[in-house]
């Protein structure tokens, strides 16, 4: 009976030193959660307002509560080649939607359908992204922000092709330079996520049907100038995670111990189900000091 009385005190004396640990973890709260929404391309058709409607209500009934929406692009339907009246219906309806049904502060990134390229008004005052950006109030296509101690960049990934007819990811010299900058003079205790709309990195490009012998991998799809992106946020261990959307379907890729989460679309497969097996959804992720992070991929 006593050397079993001595076991079980031993045992306790091992046990109490692990207890204030657990109780830490337990206690450990994010310090910003966003809900990471993109590829919404909205439009007055599908019943799309409605099922917008219902993925803002969701996302503000989160408990704990959402701090910060981050809106990925793609946030008309398309404004690619339409006619002047077309999109300013589409962000007439985005414009009252987000005051009406939104009561968070929204961060926006532009899309490729959020960039006018009609061949026949490239004289107008309005071609390209200047459209957009006047709605989104935004001085310029990329921006950063920090906020409760990390630091958000907003890349613009969109940009013509060599051809001048059609789009391809890619930051271009300034940008990159910009980009360059921006994690040189950021604290390396601060930790940095980062919003582009084409992903950086992805495995999605490989999911295609009837392959035979090798897959295309198109330089709108995802960014051409990876490695160089990569080869910068290596130099800075500080980058923990990067969201894209523009796929419609959701991944997560893990190099260099940065995650890089391609989150989907809201519209799923354009206000028509699922986009293969993704559903139409939202992303969630909960920030914490030590530059750690949880995710999730909502469903509404």
């Amino acid at each position: 009976m006593e050397r079993r009385s001595a076991l079980k005190n031993i045992g306790g004396l091992f046990l109490l030193p692990t207890m204030p640990a657990l109780s830490s973890a337990m206690d450990k709260k994010p310090v910003l959660r966003v809900a990471h929404i993109t590829d919404v391309h909205l439009k007055n058709q599908f019943n799309a307002p409605a099922k917008f409607v219902k993925c803002l209500h969701h996302l503000q009934s989160q408990s704990p509560k959402v701090d910060l929406v981050l809106n990925g692009g793609d946030i008309v339907f398309d404004m690619n080649k339409e006619n002047i009246g077309t999109i300013n219906d589409q962000w007439k309806l985005v414009n009252e939607m987000m005051k009406n049904e939104c009561n968070l502060p929204v961060h926006y990134c532009l899309g490729n359908h959020d960039i006018w390229w009609n061949e026949n008004t490239k004289g107008d005052v309005f071609y390209g992204k200047k459209y957009a950006m006047d709605k989104l109030q935004l001085v310029k296509p990329y921006y950063s922000l920090v906020q409760n101690g990390w630091k958000i960049i907003v890349l613009d990934s969109t940009h013509l092709d060599i051809d001048n007819t059609w789009y391809i990811g890619k930051l271009g010299d300034e940008q990159l330079t910009w980009l360059k900058n921006e994690l040189e003079t950021t604290s390396s205790t601060m930790p940095v996520m980062v919003m582009s709309h084409i992903p950086i990195l992805t495995a999605l490009l490989m999911i295609e049907d009837d392959i035979v012998n090798k897959w295309t991998m198109l330089g709108g799809d995802m960014h051409t100038d990876t490695a160089k992106i990569i080869n910068l946020f290596y130099q800075h261990p500080n980058v923990k995670l990067c969201l894209s959307g523009h796929l419609h379907m959701r991944d997560k890729v893990v190099y260099n111990s940065v995650t890089y989460l391609c989150n989907g679309a809201v519209s799923g497969a354009w206000w028509e189900g699922n986009r293969r097996e993704t559903a139409p959804g939202y992303g969630l992720i909960d920030l914490y000091a030590d530059g750690s992070f949880e995710e999730n991929y909502v469903s509404y």
